[in-house]
């Protein structure tokens, strides 16, 4: 069940010929996405379980889900693009039924994060589905 926006980024990291590549291709990513306004950098939009600093601000119109995202370290704004990418526009029954780890393996993540990174990406996917269960 995946985006195009996602599929898109799929195609891109099979083109790609080492991770070296990807790692650049995720911070591009990162830097590509519009940046979270100070003001909604609070504790009440801070994702838990991160080693850095990540902020995730849903936006819920007409069933669809949707959300800003920051972070403090590039990598991980390349992430929350990932993410973005992943569920945005979707509906919150289905920000639910995204398999995220398995859609997030075809990227090779699983594979290629430290577990610091593996963890933070493990809890921001957990705050984005409970922020849609909690819209449905």
């Amino acid at each position: 069940m995946a985006s195009p926006a996602f599929e898109d980024i799929a195609d891109t990291f099979d083109f790609l010929d080492d991770w070296e590549e990807r790692y650049r291709h995720v911070i591009e990513l990162g830097r590509a996405m519009a940046p979270m306004e100070p003001a909604l950098q609070v504790p009440a939009t801070k994702v838990e379980g991160c080693a850095s600093q990540v902020w995730i601000m849903p936006r819920i119109e007409d069933g669809r889900f949707d959300f800003q995202g920051d972070s403090d370290a590039m990598i991980v704004r390349g992430l929350i693009a990932i993410l973005h990418a992943l569920y945005s526009g979707l509906t919150v029954a289905e920000v639910v039924q995204v398999d995220a780890q398995a859609e997030l393996a075809r990227l090779g993540l699983d594979e290629h994060l430290s577990s610091q990174r593996s963890n933070g990406l493990r809890a921001m996917v957990l705050r984005i589905r409970q922020l849609a269960a909690d819209a449905a």
